[in-house]
């Protein structure tokens, strides 16, 4: 028969001599730490009433921490009830499947999209594995100056890889994806996922309802906001926005070709002019070169060749042509192009047949 365990020895803790009177040094001290205990106390009290107020019912499951901000500083919090929601469940199954599929040759398994990506070291590996270049940065930092500094390092390169500007406010940051936010590292996966034409559905219209805490003039205020992570999608990933060029290939797709070809022989006979010829329409135009020079002869000006990149040597120079060549066709009255630029780019074939299609339904009677 097996001896009762003994219990954990304790420290001692020597009692305190009740008839000895506290010296004035012991009660400044009580003072301060009750002092600390209620500041605690009543800024916790405050977080949760910015929160669980009136008017907005749903619990939050938070520690004090979070309600720790700096003046001016913002705080994006998921309800609860939004984890429940099968689409969004479906999404981060999804979203890590993709991850560890890619990455299976690393041998590299994401169990948790919030604990596993924070740090930049599995961004890092997935971004190198999508676009086949290598980041220079450190493979292992364990200190948290170490691990801000490598997904700086990772996002600014995500951001020129996908075509961002630097100047745009991005839905997401070092801070936030170091601080674990679900929200931004899905808006992170979702538009690499597309970006890079990633086999895979996405679950579309999934909304996450979430509150806003920010800190102003010492006090908490909040606001609820639903944020779109995705959208609905066609069979590109293009967000579906209608138009007459899709009408056009959904009653009639086999005449695809006949439309290139009619596309094909508007172009040449512009370009014509200054002896340039296409002769693949699905490729010639993912540098914005062509695209800008057309804009000048349909307009009847010169651009001149210091306004863009006329031998684009990387993936910036020519979503930085295309983006040119964008404003100058809204210049010309033309909407904006409903195509992104880094889709021409990518040799998207129907976001580029829909940019000449609207240059081609205002210009087809042009000389």
């Amino acid at each position: 028969m097996a001896s009762p365990r003994s219990k954990s020895p304790r420290p001692v803790t020597p009692k305190k001599d009740e008839g000895k009177d506290e010296s004035f040094w012991d009660k400044f001290g009580t003072l301060g730490r009750k002092k600390r205990i209620k500041e605690v106390q009543a800024f916790e009290e405050e977080g949760k009433n910015a929160i669980d107020s009136p008017g907005h019912p749903t619990q939050f499951d938070i520690s004090p921490e979070e309600y720790d901000l700096a003046e001016g500083e913002e705080r994006l919090l998921i309800e609860r009830r939004s984890y429940a929601d099968p689409r969004l469940r479906s999404l981060i199954s999804l979203l890590i499947d993709w991850i560890n599929d890619e990455l299976a040759d690393q041998r590299i398994i994401v169990r948790s999209i919030e604990d596993d990506l924070y740090d930049g070291q599995i961004l890092q590996k997935l971004l190198e594995k999508l676009t086949g270049q290598k980041l220079e940065v450190p493979e292992v930092t364990q200190s948290e100056e170490g691990q801000r500094h490598k997904l700086q390092v990772v996002l600014s390169s995500t951001n020129q890889v996908l075509g961002l500007p630097r100047w745009t406010n991005q839905k997401w940051s070092v801070d936030s994806i170091h601080s674990k936010s679900l929200v931004a590292i899905l808006h992170l996966l979702v538009h690499l996922v597309r970006h890079f034409r990633a086999p895979l559905r996405l679950p579309e219209n999934v909304t996450v309802d979430t509150v806003v805490v920010k800190k102003r003039n010492g006090k908490l205020e909040h606001r609820r906001v639903a944020e779109e992570i995705t959208s609905t999608y066609d069979e590109f990933g293009m967000r579906c926005e209608r138009d007459a060029f899709d009408a056009l290939l959904d009653h009639a797709p086999d005449k695809l070709q006949v439309v290139k070809k009619s596309l094909l022989t508007f172009v040449n006979k512009h370009l014509n002019r200054i002896n340039l010829e296409v002769a693949d329409i699905d490729s010639q135009f993912h540098d914005g070169v062509y695209l800008t020079l057309l804009m000048g002869l349909l307009e009847n000006y010169f651009v001149p060749l210091y306004d863009f990149h006329l031998t684009p040597k990387d993936f910036e120079q020519k979503v930085f042509n295309v983006s040119f060549a964008f404003e100058l066709m809204q210049d010309a009255g033309l909407s904006r192009p409903k195509a992104r630029p880094e889709d021409i780019v990518n040799l998207d074939l129907k976001s580029t047949l829909r940019v000449l299609y609207n240059l081609f339904a205002k210009y087809k009677n042009s000389p």
